[in-house]
């Protein structure tokens, strides 16, 4: 596999949600706006989503919360018979079914992406995998669990909100409206104290202004408070109707292991290639002059002597091949000699000056050792071909239990990891052995390229 940085300079671009990603092109791209963002919150449309869902939240709770306690506390009083396995099988598998609705509450009016928990696993079909299946499902429970909690959530956070709320936009709006109060209530405005012989009315305009005010200032907190209230729900969302990190691990280690595959098969068809192509047609071309200098040996011992000579240059070509081929599976030097010898073989083949700083007091296991090794080796052919750098640096160190190789050159920038580029794959293989790829590439320079692997030692298996 070969990374091309070529079609991609002249863009700045960072793996999407990797540490260290310096965002610049996000930063671009953001829409500008004159009026600060405490003053337009009250009016935008993420808030008023935010509102609707804790209105929501109140009605949809209280039904949940009575369908779960029911179903549950009739499936425990019925266990005693075999009717209450079924209904308390039932009552799971609405709490999940609710629990699908939910998600997809949070996904419209939160923006809350939640991805469904780990489907039922039942070993054959029939009615009765199906109740085991859904007992024995951490997602059915969690759901059931989601239910009773988010009810009493959901009646302080609907009081807080719409006390708030209500009281925010009747203050800031009182000067419109106070005349309601001596036209139809028969006083003076919103009264403050009242005794059998004094009141306290808002009814002069400095009480009426500074009345406004306060108002203004529960106007403009309210967003930030049904923020606050809305980030419990997400909490609640994502911990408990999403899938548990077991699944999410499991997920994540079977897409691992394909790309591990389509790697290993695509490095075996390439050095198929290689050997069909290169010497293989080589070697097969050298046998034919061979034979042909040998029946020449006698007629013409010259001319066979000189295709003699032509034959052993096409076995230094194919030797060279060869030992090109096989440092390419896996190098001798980094068997014998570790990373820093082997960074420094590589980086001796590049067309700039490379400086190569390899701290390590011990070598890691021998798969990441590889990794690292061929990750610098792709990146240097990348400076070579597409930088048009002068100088690069290479530096590889541990820190904790991660191997860190950085990547360094002075050439136009603008590497773009997207697009399915070579960078997109290289990110694909760390990434199947928990690695991080990190590329900061601005446009005109320079690109610095962070490979970030798990550190393991190897382990000696003794018979």
């Amino acid at each position: 596999m070969v990374t091309e940085y070529g079609q991609g300079y002249g863009l700045h671009s960072t793996p999407p949600g990797r540490p260290g990603s310096t965002g610049g092109a996000g930063r671009t791209g953001e829409r500008r706006h004159r009026v600060p963002a405490a003053l337009r919150a009250p009016v935008e449309g993420r808030v008023w989503r935010e509102l609707t869902y804790v209105l929501l939240s109140l009605p949809i709770s209280i039904l949940l919360f009575t369908y779960a306690v029911t179903m549950v506390s009739l499936g425990a009083g019925l266990l005693v018979t075999f009717l209450g396995v079924p209904v308390l099988a039932a009552g799971l598998a609405g709490c999940r079914g609710f629990g699908a609705l939910e998600r997809v509450r949070a996904r419209g009016l939160l923006g809350l992406d939640v991805a469904e928990p780990e489907p039922l696993r039942m070993k054959r079909r029939g009615f009765m995998a199906w109740m085991g299946a859904v007992l024995k499902s951490g997602a059915s429970w969690r759901a059931l669990l989601y239910a009773v909690l988010h009810m009493p959530w959901a009646v302080f956070a609907f009081s807080v909100a719409v006390t708030v709320w209500s009281v925010g936009w009747s203050l800031l709006t009182y000067p419109l409206w106070f005349w309601v109060l001596p036209m139809y209530a028969g006083q003076d405005g919103i009264q403050l104290y009242g005794d059998g012989q004094h009141q306290i009315y808002l009814d002069n305009p400095f009480e009426i202004t500074v009345t406004a005010l306060i108002g203004l200032l529960f106007t403009l907190a309210t967003p930030w408070i049904v923020r606050a209230l809305t980030m419990v729900d997400r909490v609640l969302v994502h911990g408990l109707l999403g899938p548990s990190r077991l699944a999410t691990r499991v997920v994540e280690l079977e897409s691992d292991r394909g790309a591990v595959v389509d790697t290993a098969a695509a490095d075996l068809r390439r050095i198929e290639r290689d050997l069909h192509d290169g010497a293989q047609a080589r070697l097969v071309a050298l046998a034919m002059d061979l034979g042909l200098a040998k029946e020449k040996l006698r007629e013409d011992p010259q001319a066979a002597a000189h295709m003699v000579d032509e034959a052993h240059g096409e076995v230094k070509t194919a030797l060279r091949e060869l030992r090109d081929l096989a440092r390419g599976i896996h190098p001798a030097v980094l068997t014998d000699r570790g990373l820093d010898a082997a960074l420094s073989s590589v980086a001796s083949r590049c067309t700039v000056p490379v400086q190569v700083e390899v701290d390590l007091t011990e070598r890691p296991a021998s798969a990441i050792e590889g990794i690292a090794y061929f990750t610098v080796s792709e990146l240097l052919q990348n400076i070579s071909k597409h930088a048009r750098a002068t100088r690069a640096t290479v530096e590889v160190w541990r820190t904790e239990n991660r191997l860190m190789v950085q990547v360094e050159d002075n050439g136009v920038g603008g590497a773009d990891v997207s697009g399915g580029s070579g960078l997109a794959g290289l990110a694909e293989r760390l990434d199947a052995v928990d690695g991080i790829l990190v590329v900061d590439s601005p446009a005109g320079g320079p690109t610095r390229v962070t490979a970030e692997l798990p550190w393991r030692v190897e382990r000696i298996v003794t018979g």
